[in-house]
């Protein structure tokens, strides 16, 4: 078995285990793997520095793992923090289940702290007819790049990772559809209307024209004809939506959030947008209505004579 070193040279074999599963086995992205390993070398390295139990796995219990996160509450962590690290917590002694290497998991006692909703920040439509009706983008590739990148996010709601990783191949002109590679390789189809079939269309032939040499497996490339990185993107998503809006936050999950809560407010049934979204439960999309509601509420403030 694979080892693994934590800081002060303590030893547990079992975290690389763990992480060899989620890499190879459940795929999970890169980000999420060194969150899950990071996560995990704080635990045990508590462990260590209060003399706690952490060999064998059998050792550790609930108020070990509680007293953890009353470390970290006191450190003022956040809530939403904290429910992470648990998640890794819970989803590395369930691992360990699974392997026989543990009868029974601390972590069934260990509550959640409940954490307030963050309602998604959006751009309002007037603003993005603003971005793509009458805001100049540069003459070139660099331009028509760009264009596509806030297009793509906008009218599919696609996340950064699946936006810098789609491949010509999974693009479907014809059919006006494009398939994306989710969060645990977990695919899925988003309708493409006619406007950014057509302008996906173009791309990939002044691709040919421009560049001599290029990426020939991603749809987007940059200037040299290579594969967008995410600071890339960032920066063009910051540059643009800095012209048409003031909201803080601008970056490409905005234009995500964008996506479902215009969808939503136009009637979209929020079925449909889990599936547009990727979501794996109707938890995480419901959050979206919240606008709605909001919208409907000012109908009737406006509109009802006992208002």
């Amino acid at each position: 078995m694979a080892t693994f070193f934590m800081p002060g040279s303590l030893h547990i074999p079992q975290i690389q285990s763990f992480i060899n599963y989620i890499r190879f086995e459940k795929r999970y992205s890169q980000h999420t793997v060194t969150a899950y390993r990071k996560d995990l070398e704080q635990f045990f390295t508590y462990l260590k520095e209060k003399d706690y139990p952490f060999s064998p796995l059998q050792d550790i219990a609930a108020i070990h793992i509680r007293s953890w996160l009353a470390n970290l509450m006191e450190n003022q962590r956040t809530g939403k923090t904290v429910n992470r690290k648990i998640s890794t917590l819970k989803a590395f002694f369930k691992y360990h289940l699974r392997t026989g290497l543990l009868q029974t998991t601390p972590m069934t006692t260990v509550i959640s702290p409940k954490v307030a909703k963050r309602l998604p920040v959006f751009v309002e439509q007037k603003h993005t007819e603003t971005l793509f009706n009458h805001v100049a983008f540069k003459e070139g590739w660099e331009g028509r790049t760009e264009r596509l990148i806030l297009e793509l996010l906008y009218t599919t709601g696609m996340r950064l990772s699946e936006l810098i990783n789609i491949k010509e191949n999974q693009v479907d002109i014809q059919q006006q559809r494009i398939k994306v590679l989710g969060k645990g390789n977990k695919e899925r189809m988003i309708p493409l209307n006619t406007e950014i079939a057509g302008s996906i269309d173009a791309y990939i032939k002044e691709k040919r024209r421009v560049h001599e040499s290029f990426d020939e497996l991603h749809l987007l490339v940059n200037g040299k004809g290579k594969k967008l990185y995410p600071k890339y993107v960032y920066l063009v998503v910051k540059k643009y939506l800095t012209l048409v809006t003031t909201i803080k936050k601008k970056s490409p999950h905005i234009l995500r959030h964008t996506f479902a809560t215009h969808l939503t407010n136009h009637g979209a049934d929020l079925n449909a947008v889990k599936e547009l979204l990727g979501h794996s439960s109707l938890a995480a999309t419901q959050v979206y209505t919240h606008n709605t509601i909001e919208k409907l509420k000012a109908v009737y403030q406006k509109a009802h004579p006992k208002a």
